[in-house]
């Protein structure tokens, strides 16, 4: 026996032109009609329990028959409860209606205009540009007068703080960061051992723990800091920089640590041991133990540039640079400028060669001669010579070829290397005699 009345359908069904229906057809609208209402009535029920009501509105009528992909009705969404009036048709049909609300003119004409609503529109804006709230109108900051009054830092007028009502706060950091006991007693044993010049092996066990361990997370900042401030305070000596370099090689080989966003602290390090101006004691440790030491920060900043650089598109341009400018400035020492050099080839590669270095040779060559007749530093400046070969024989890699026939050869040949590189490197080049390393220096110059 169908709930819903069956001569609802049929008058439906009379209203759009059908005279007769069926029996039966009738009896299967009516219990269809039914189960449609109760699908409708059992999600509007869920809509009313997610929205932690225990009355049904309209909105969740509406919200089930968008759900059900059914077109929703219009003209009853209100936020006040319909109220509905009954009206008797005949004997035992009762109808239901929505009582119209009697609304007097005099009173709504009279009544103010409602605000017209904004229209909806979204915007970007900065909220904080490295730590500092910029001042637009979408970051309304503080009274400017309250914070000249504020009392900043511990030795502030306290009678200012009075002022400012600022006498008794407490400035606690916003982040708030505890070691473990055996994170601090494992980072003060790592410290320790890898600057034990006494015992290799404790050293290699330190740094193969620092490769393998992956519970080191909260241990990378701390790190990162000791090896600077190492750096800063140690650079007179070079065994400490070089277990420095080592340690941040052992963090970079570990593959469990997350170090992006460590890398632009770990840069300066890498790179004061790479062109830092006076490294180690020269007359204790020898001229040859700073070079080694540039030597193996150069393939460690070759390995951060190719590990972060894609990630980071301003870190290699950086690096570049600064290396440019100390190879540019005759007042460094042959050891910052063989840095540099390193530097310039592993960052930028044949590209940065043949573009920042190759076209200032000829100028550097000033500085070269000097250094040679100097016997203080003419071991130096062999270096230095050794490192700009090195670099030329990289653009080996995209030359076009081998040289032309009729290129000058024997002394002209000599003559016009010289022109390009100077008289101290262009003697080198002439010297062995590569023809693939002369074609690539002057393939600019040659006739194909």
């Amino acid at each position: 026996m169908s709930v819903w009345n069956p001569e609802n359908v049929v008058d439906v069904a009379e209203s759009i032109g059908i005279a007769s229906l069926n029996r039966d057809v009738v009896e299967h609208l009516a219990r269809d009609v039914e189960y449609r209402m109760s699908q409708v009535l059992n999600e509007a029920l869920k809509f009313m329990r997610h929205g932690k009501r225990t009355t049904l509105n309209t909105q969740d009528i509406s919200q089930a028959l968008r759900l059900l992909d059914v077109e929703p009705l219009y003209g009853y969404e209100s936020t006040r409860p319909l109220r509905f009036g009954e009206a008797s048709i005949g004997p035992g049909q009762p109808l239901f209606y929505v009582e119209d609300e009697e609304v007097d003119f005099e009173k709504l004409i009279n009544a103010p205009l409602p605000k017209v609503p904004r229209e909806m529109s979204f915007t970007a804006h900065w909220l904080a540009v490295e730590g500092v709230q910029p001042s637009i109108p979408q970051n309304p900051l503080a009274d400017p007068r309250s914070a000249e009054l504020a009392a900043k830092g511990s030795g502030a007028n306290s009678t200012l703080a009075a002022v400012s009502g600022n006498d008794n706060v407490s400035v606690k950091p916003l982040v708030k960061h505890v070691l473990s006991k055996e994170l601090q007693l494992y980072f003060e044993r790592i410290c320790s051992a890898i600057l034990d010049e006494n015992n290799d092996e404790y050293r290699s066990a330190a740094f193969a723990s620092l490769r393998t361990d992956t519970g080191l997370h909260q241990l990378v900042p701390y790190f990162v800091q000791y090896v600077a401030d190492k750096v800063t305070h140690s650079l007179k000596n070079i065994f400490y920089l070089t277990q420095c370099m080592q340690l941040i090689a052992a963090l970079l080989d570990n593959q469990s640590l997350y170090i992006a966003s460590y890398i632009p602290g770990v840069v300066p390090s890498v790179l004061t041991c790479l062109i830092g101006k006076h490294l180690g004691n020269a007359a204790h440790d020898g001229a040859a133990t700073h070079f080694a030491l540039r030597d193996y920060s150069a393939s460690l900043l070759s390995k951060i540039a190719r590990q972060y650089g894609p990630s980071s598109s301003t870190l290699k341009p950086r690096i570049a640079r600064s290396c440019l400018k100390h190879f540019l400035d005759s007042h460094k020492p042959f050891g910052t400028h063989y840095g540099a050099i390193l530097g310039l080839t592993t960052i930028a590669g044949v590209q940065g060669v043949r573009a920042l270095i190759l076209p200032n040779l000829k100028a550097y060559d000033v500085h070269l001669q000097e250094g040679m007749k100097d016997d203080g530093k003419k071991e130096q400046a062999e270096f230095v010579v050794r490192a700009i070969v090195d670099a030329l024989e990289t653009l080996k890699e995209d030359s076009v070829g081998a040289m032309a026939n009729g290129h000058p050869e024997g002394e002209a040949l000599r003559e016009r290397l010289v022109e390009v590189l100077g008289e101290v490197v262009g003697g080198r080049v002439a010297e062995r005699g590569d023809v693939g390393l002369v074609g690539a220096v002057l393939e600019k110059d040659m006739v194909v």
